[in-house]
Formats: C-alpha cells, structure tokens, sequence
C-alpha cells in the first residue's frame, strides 16, 4: 500500500517543449571532456569557457549525456524532480558512485574533511522500464519498483562556484551529483512527510520536519520513466532512482558517524571518508 500522490503531481508533461536552442556536437565532447577531467583529479574549477556553456535545457542535457559517453561508467541510478519552467531536473547517478557501505569512501572533491548530503529516498527498480511508444502508467511504474530504501544523495558540484549559475550548465555537469549512498529497506510504505532527526558522533541530535518538495516522492519517478522512454533510454532493473530532498543540504563531517533515523521507516549509521 502507498498513498495516492496528488492529480497536480502525477499529471505531468512528457513532452520536450523546453529544448529551444541546439549546439554543436564538437562543443558538447570539448564540454564533456572538461568536467570529466576535473571529476577524474579531483579538483573543481570556474564555469566552462564561454564557448564551451551550453545556453539552453538541449544542449545540457546533450552534454550531460556525452559526460556519460566518455566516462564509460555503467548508470546505477538516476535522480529527478518534477519538471518546472527552465528546468530539466534529471541525471544519472554513475555505479562506481553508489556505495551500500557503512563506512562510505568519497573521491570527490579531493582532501574535502566535510561532506554534503541530501536525505532521500530511492526507489530500486525490479524489472526493466523499456523505450516504446505508449506512455507508462503509474500502475506499471509501481509494478516495476522492486523496494524502496533510505538513501542519502551526496552532492558536490565540479564548478568552484554553482551558485547562480543557469540551469543548463548545472544540467551538464550532473545537477551537483556526486554519487549515491542506499541505506536499509523502508519498514512502511513511502510517505511526503516525517520526523527526521540525526545525530553525529560527539554532537547534539538534530530535527527536522522531512517533507518531500514535489508533494509525493513517486511524482518524480512516474515523470522520469516517460521522459526516458521517449529519449529511447529507459529504466533498467537495479536501478536506484531517487526523486527529491525531504531536509534540504545537511553538511556532515568526514570521519564521524552519523546516526539518522526516519521516523521509523528506517534507522541507520554511515560513516563517510575521503577517498
């Protein structure tokens, strides 16, 4: 059982009427190239030179997609918010990123003694979700959904500074995605809204009202499985999607465990270290 998301959150558009303006596919690969280095060193750097910025939601995911190309990772998962006006909320999440380990290596950005985290949850996928001609239904995209797990989303963009920079280019470099820890199982169907508390080692508990920013966390999912099936991509069985922050961007110390709980649909302790 799970609640029904709301008839504003699951009717959503399909369509790709925010691509407007295409460039080139040199330019993509000259995009690509850079991030992925600055990924593969560990090091952040400014905005793209200005020939190199994708200015428009296309060329960004164009250039998203080419990062995936020329990495050669395998996608273990992906994240996605409900699409708004000049945003195309939808990245993968590369395997060699997501971690099931208590005690959580992180690569990037390199020497960090704090990491930046966002509680989700992540709704692993059982079965395939193809491309073809039809749209999904809910129903179908909720038979496809094997278990749904606590997850923390960690996050660091490869721009020194992303603050204030144009959707596009966040789009790019991944939308400030640096990987994926799943946690346990939930012990009760997926909910909007909780009682979230956290406590680092040596540190006083802190609480939150968790609530998920798109009104229901499957809103996201049901909208990224036809995007992606009309992109002639689709969801893949294992997969891990996961569809919005329930407490915003926690800042978390290297090195210390960390104890959350979700009001009890689950409990947890992870440790994170720089890689």
């Amino acid at each position: 059982m799970r609640p029904n998301p709301s008839s504003a959150a699951t009717h959503l558009p399909f369509t790709t009427e925010f691509f407007t303006m295409p460039t080139s596919q040199e330019q993509h690969i000259q995009a690509a190239t850079e991030l992925i280095a600055r990924r593969k060193s560990g090091q952040q750097g400014p905005r793209l030179p200005e020939a190199l910025r994708p200015l428009d939601l296309e060329a960004g995911w164009q250039v998203q997609q080419e990062v995936t190309r020329q990495l050669a990772q395998p996608v273990g998962g992906w994240k996605a918010s409900v699409p708004r006006t000049g945003k195309l909320p939808a990245a993968p999440i590369y395997l060699p990123t997501l971690s099931r380990e208590a005690v959580c290596a992180v690569a990037f950005p390199a020497g960090a003694d704090t990491v930046k985290v966002e509680p989700e949850l992540a709704f692993v996928l059982a079965r395939d979700l193809p491309p073809r001609d039809q749209p999904y239904s809910e129903a179908e995209v909720d038979a496809a959904v094997g278990a749904v797990h606590a997850a923390l989303e960690i996050c660091a963009s490869r721009y020194t500074d992303h603050s204030g920079l144009p959707f596009a280019e966040l789009l790019a470099d991944g939308i400030v995605n640096n990987g994926l820890w799943l946690g346990p199982e939930l012990g009760a169907a997926d909910v909007a809204a909780f009682a979230l508390s956290w406590q680092v080692e040596g540190s006083d508990l802190q609480t939150a009202d968790a609530r998920h920013p798109d009104g229901h966390p499957r809103a996201p999912l049901y909208w990224l499985a036809n995007f992606l099936r009309e992109r002639g991509m689709g969801l893949k069985a294992g997969q891990a999607v996961i569809t919005g922050s329930y407490a915003g961007l926690l800042t978390l110390p290297m090195g210390k465990r960390t104890r959350f709980d979700y009001a009890g649909l689950a409990r947890f302790e992870v440790e994170f270290r720089s890689q």
